[in-house]
Protein backbone atom coordinates (compact mmCIF):
# COMPACT_ATOMS: atom_id res chain seq x y z
CA UNK A 1 0.00 0.00 0.00
CA UNK A 2 1.16 3.56 -0.78
CA UNK A 3 -0.89 6.58 0.23
CA UNK A 4 -2.61 8.46 3.02
CA UNK A 5 -3.51 6.85 6.35
CA UNK A 6 -5.84 7.87 9.16
CA UNK A 7 -3.39 7.45 12.05
CA UNK A 8 -0.84 10.04 10.84
CA UNK A 9 -0.22 12.72 8.24
CA UNK A 10 1.76 12.35 5.03
CA UNK A 11 2.37 9.46 2.65
CA UNK A 12 2.94 6.03 4.17
CA UNK A 13 3.87 2.62 2.78
CA UNK A 14 2.17 -0.58 3.89
CA UNK A 15 4.47 -3.59 3.76
CA UNK A 16 3.96 -7.34 3.99
CA UNK A 17 7.13 -8.68 5.59
CA UNK A 18 8.50 -12.03 4.49
CA UNK A 19 9.15 -12.97 8.13
CA UNK A 20 6.76 -12.75 11.08
CA UNK A 21 8.07 -9.49 12.55
CA UNK A 22 5.13 -7.28 11.63
CA UNK A 23 2.36 -6.07 13.91
CA UNK A 24 -0.95 -6.41 12.02
CA UNK A 25 -2.72 -7.89 8.99
CA UNK A 26 -2.88 -4.75 6.87
CA UNK A 27 -5.66 -3.16 8.95
CA UNK A 28 -4.95 -0.46 11.54
CA UNK A 29 -7.55 1.02 13.90
CA UNK A 30 -10.37 -0.56 11.91
CA UNK A 31 -9.23 0.61 8.46
CA UNK A 32 -8.19 -2.13 5.96
CA UNK A 33 -5.35 -0.71 3.83
CA UNK A 34 -4.19 -4.07 2.44
CA UNK A 35 -4.38 -7.77 3.29
CA UNK A 36 -1.66 -10.06 4.58
CA UNK A 37 -1.25 -12.80 7.21
CA UNK A 38 -1.59 -11.53 10.78
CA UNK A 39 1.72 -10.38 12.21
CA UNK A 40 3.37 -9.62 8.86
CA UNK A 41 2.08 -6.14 8.13
CA UNK A 42 3.82 -2.86 9.03
CA UNK A 43 3.58 0.80 8.02
CA UNK A 44 6.63 2.98 7.42
CA UNK A 45 7.49 6.32 5.90
CA UNK A 46 9.35 6.11 2.55
CA UNK A 47 12.51 7.70 4.01
CA UNK A 48 12.89 4.80 6.45
CA UNK A 49 13.02 2.11 3.76
CA UNK A 50 15.84 0.84 1.57
CA UNK A 51 15.02 -0.67 -1.80
CA UNK A 52 16.70 -3.36 -3.89
CA UNK A 53 16.34 -4.24 -7.57
CA UNK A 54 17.15 -7.88 -6.84
CA UNK A 55 14.53 -8.56 -4.17
CA UNK A 56 11.29 -7.11 -2.78
CA UNK A 57 11.82 -4.11 -0.50
CA UNK A 58 11.77 -4.90 3.18
CA UNK A 59 11.38 -2.77 6.27
CA UNK A 60 14.45 -1.67 8.21
CA UNK A 61 15.92 -3.21 11.31
CA UNK A 62 13.52 -5.01 13.64
CA UNK A 63 14.11 -2.35 16.29
CA UNK A 64 12.31 0.22 14.11
CA UNK A 65 9.00 -1.32 15.13
CA UNK A 66 8.19 -2.25 18.71
CA UNK A 67 6.73 -5.76 18.77
CA UNK A 68 5.17 -6.56 22.14
CA UNK A 69 4.01 -9.82 23.70
CA UNK A 70 0.59 -9.98 25.41
CA UNK A 71 2.11 -11.41 28.61
CA UNK A 72 4.47 -8.47 29.05
CA UNK A 73 1.90 -5.84 28.04
CA UNK A 74 -0.53 -6.90 30.75
CA UNK A 75 1.99 -6.30 33.55
CA UNK A 76 2.91 -2.64 33.04
CA UNK A 77 3.14 0.14 30.50
CA UNK A 78 6.15 0.45 28.24
CA UNK A 79 9.15 2.53 29.33
CA UNK A 80 9.32 5.95 27.72
CA UNK A 81 12.12 8.23 26.64
CA UNK A 82 12.58 11.38 28.70
CA UNK A 83 12.81 13.62 25.62
CA UNK A 84 12.17 13.39 21.88
CA UNK A 85 15.12 12.95 19.52
CA UNK A 86 15.32 16.69 18.80
CA UNK A 87 14.68 17.68 22.41
CA UNK A 88 11.55 19.68 21.58
CA UNK A 89 9.15 17.44 23.55
CA UNK A 90 9.63 15.92 27.00
CA UNK A 91 7.61 13.83 29.47
CA UNK A 92 5.17 15.85 31.56
CA UNK A 93 5.23 18.77 29.13
CA UNK A 94 1.98 20.58 28.41
CA UNK A 95 1.28 20.67 24.69
CA UNK A 96 -1.38 21.59 22.16
CA UNK A 97 -2.74 19.08 19.63
CA UNK A 98 -5.31 20.30 17.09
CA UNK A 99 -6.15 23.22 19.37
CA UNK A 100 -6.66 21.06 22.47
CA UNK A 101 -4.43 20.90 25.54
CA UNK A 102 -2.79 17.79 26.88
CA UNK A 103 0.23 16.42 28.70
CA UNK A 104 2.96 14.22 27.23
CA UNK A 105 2.83 10.68 28.68
CA UNK A 106 4.97 8.63 26.30
CA UNK A 107 7.82 9.20 23.83
CA UNK A 108 9.30 6.40 21.75
CA UNK A 109 8.66 3.56 19.31
CA UNK A 110 5.17 2.15 18.70
CA UNK A 111 3.90 -1.10 17.26
CA UNK A 112 1.57 0.39 14.64
CA UNK A 113 4.12 2.43 12.65
CA UNK A 114 7.83 3.20 12.48
CA UNK A 115 9.52 6.33 13.78
CA UNK A 116 9.30 8.24 17.04
CA UNK A 117 5.79 8.90 18.38
CA UNK A 118 4.40 10.88 21.29
CA UNK A 119 1.53 9.69 23.49
CA UNK A 120 -0.53 12.54 24.91
CA UNK A 121 -3.21 12.54 27.61
CA UNK A 122 -5.71 15.23 26.63
CA UNK A 123 -7.32 17.45 29.27
CA UNK A 124 -10.75 16.78 27.76
CA UNK A 125 -12.29 13.79 25.98
CA UNK A 126 -10.93 14.78 22.55
CA UNK A 127 -8.72 11.71 22.21
CA UNK A 128 -9.29 8.19 20.91
CA UNK A 129 -8.16 5.67 23.53
CA UNK A 130 -6.83 5.15 27.07
CA UNK A 131 -3.14 4.97 26.24
CA UNK A 132 -3.39 1.48 24.77
CA UNK A 133 -3.15 1.00 20.98
CA UNK A 134 -3.64 -2.36 19.26
CA UNK A 135 -3.42 -4.10 22.62
CA UNK A 136 -0.15 -2.49 23.73
CA UNK A 137 -0.32 -0.26 26.86
CA UNK A 138 2.05 2.66 26.26
CA UNK A 139 0.59 4.83 29.03
CA UNK A 140 -2.61 5.07 31.07
CA UNK A 141 -5.32 7.73 31.01
CA UNK A 142 -9.10 8.00 31.06
CA UNK A 143 -10.87 6.42 28.06
CA UNK A 144 -11.19 8.81 25.14
CA UNK A 145 -8.33 11.07 26.28
CA UNK A 146 -5.29 9.38 24.76
CA UNK A 147 -3.78 10.17 21.34
CA UNK A 148 -0.60 9.37 19.46
CA UNK A 149 1.08 11.86 17.19
CA UNK A 150 4.51 12.76 15.92
CA UNK A 151 6.49 15.53 17.64
CA UNK A 152 6.16 17.90 14.69
CA UNK A 153 2.36 17.87 15.08
CA UNK A 154 2.49 19.29 18.61
CA UNK A 155 2.73 22.86 19.84
CA UNK A 156 4.21 23.68 23.22
CA UNK A 157 2.26 26.00 25.49
CA UNK A 158 5.21 27.31 27.47
CA UNK A 159 4.20 25.49 30.64
CA UNK A 160 7.13 23.52 32.01
CA UNK A 161 5.94 22.98 35.59
CA UNK A 162 4.74 19.38 35.59
CA UNK A 163 3.07 19.79 39.00
CA UNK A 164 0.87 22.58 37.66
CA UNK A 165 0.05 20.55 34.58
CA UNK A 166 -0.89 17.50 36.68
CA UNK A 167 -3.15 19.57 38.91
CA UNK A 168 -4.96 21.04 35.89
CA UNK A 169 -5.39 17.61 34.37
CA UNK A 170 -6.78 16.03 37.54
CA UNK A 171 -9.25 18.90 37.93
CA UNK A 172 -10.47 18.22 34.41
CA UNK A 173 -10.84 14.52 35.21
CA UNK A 174 -12.83 15.26 38.36
CA UNK A 175 -15.33 17.32 36.38
CA UNK A 176 -15.87 14.63 33.75
CA UNK A 177 -19.13 12.74 33.89
CA UNK A 178 -20.18 9.70 31.89
CA UNK A 179 -23.48 7.87 31.98
CA UNK A 180 -23.74 4.09 31.59
CA UNK A 181 -24.67 2.91 28.12
CA UNK A 182 -26.75 -0.14 27.33
CA UNK A 183 -27.55 -2.23 24.27
CA UNK A 184 -30.27 -0.76 22.02
CA UNK A 185 -29.73 2.72 23.47
CA UNK A 186 -29.72 5.58 20.97
CA UNK A 187 -26.52 7.67 20.89
CA UNK A 188 -24.57 10.15 18.79
CA UNK A 189 -20.95 9.58 17.76
CA UNK A 190 -18.54 12.43 16.94
CA UNK A 191 -21.35 14.83 17.74
CA UNK A 192 -23.19 14.32 14.47
CA UNK A 193 -23.74 10.65 13.63
CA UNK A 194 -26.74 9.01 15.28
CA UNK A 195 -26.79 5.29 15.94
CA UNK A 196 -27.84 2.42 18.17
CA UNK A 197 -25.66 0.65 20.72
CA UNK A 198 -25.21 -3.00 19.71
CA UNK A 199 -22.37 -4.12 21.97
CA UNK A 200 -20.88 -3.07 25.31
CA UNK A 201 -17.91 -4.91 26.76
CA UNK A 202 -14.27 -5.96 26.34
CA UNK A 203 -12.58 -6.32 22.94
CA UNK A 204 -9.46 -8.12 21.78
CA UNK A 205 -7.85 -5.21 19.97
CA UNK A 206 -7.43 -2.91 22.99
CA UNK A 207 -7.71 -2.80 26.76
CA UNK A 208 -10.81 -1.50 28.54
CA UNK A 209 -14.51 -1.49 27.77
CA UNK A 210 -15.68 -0.49 24.29
CA UNK A 211 -19.07 0.27 22.80
CA UNK A 212 -20.10 -1.11 19.42
CA UNK A 213 -22.54 1.15 17.58
CA UNK A 214 -24.60 0.64 14.44
CA UNK A 215 -24.79 4.08 12.81
CA UNK A 216 -27.84 5.26 10.90
CA UNK A 217 -25.66 6.40 8.01
CA UNK A 218 -22.65 4.79 6.32
CA UNK A 219 -20.07 6.76 8.31
CA UNK A 220 -18.71 3.64 10.01
CA UNK A 221 -15.83 1.31 9.16
CA UNK A 222 -17.06 -2.28 9.43
CA UNK A 223 -20.02 -4.65 9.90
CA UNK A 224 -19.57 -5.36 13.60
CA UNK A 225 -16.57 -7.63 13.07
CA UNK A 226 -13.03 -6.41 13.67
CA UNK A 227 -9.72 -8.21 13.17
CA UNK A 228 -11.52 -11.51 12.66
CA UNK A 229 -13.69 -11.25 15.79
CA UNK A 230 -17.48 -10.78 15.52
CA UNK A 231 -18.97 -8.51 18.21
CA UNK A 232 -22.31 -7.63 16.61
CA UNK A 233 -23.96 -7.57 13.19
CA UNK A 234 -24.89 -4.63 11.00
CA UNK A 235 -24.65 -3.44 7.42
CA UNK A 236 -21.06 -3.02 6.24
CA UNK A 237 -19.82 0.55 6.67
CA UNK A 238 -22.22 1.33 9.52
CA UNK A 239 -20.35 -0.24 12.44
CA UNK A 240 -17.91 1.57 14.73
CA UNK A 241 -16.23 0.95 18.06
CA UNK A 242 -15.87 3.78 20.52
CA UNK A 243 -15.21 4.36 24.17
CA UNK A 244 -18.20 5.56 26.15
CA UNK A 245 -16.73 9.00 26.72
CA UNK A 246 -16.87 9.68 22.97
CA UNK A 247 -20.63 8.95 22.79
CA UNK A 248 -23.59 11.02 23.87
CA UNK A 249 -26.92 9.46 24.82
CA UNK A 250 -29.91 10.71 22.83
CA UNK A 251 -32.92 11.79 24.81
CA UNK A 252 -34.85 12.82 21.73
CA UNK A 253 -34.79 11.28 18.24
CA UNK A 254 -32.85 13.06 15.51
CA UNK A 255 -35.23 14.17 12.77
CA UNK A 256 -33.63 14.33 9.34
CA UNK A 257 -35.20 16.80 6.95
Amino acid sequence: YIGDVRFAKGEWLGLELTDGKGVHDGSVLGVPYFQCPAGKGVFAEPARLTGSSAAPARAGAPTAVAVMTPERDEVKTLPSKEKSAHGSVWLGQQVMWKGNQGIVRYIGDVGFATGEWVGVEMFEATGMHDGTALGVPYFRCLPGRGIFTQPAQLQTTGTGDSAVVEQTLRQAEASATAGALRVDQRVTWSGKHAGTVRYVGPVKFAAGEFVGVELDDAAGRHDGSFMGESYFECEFGKGIFSQASMLKALTEPIIKV
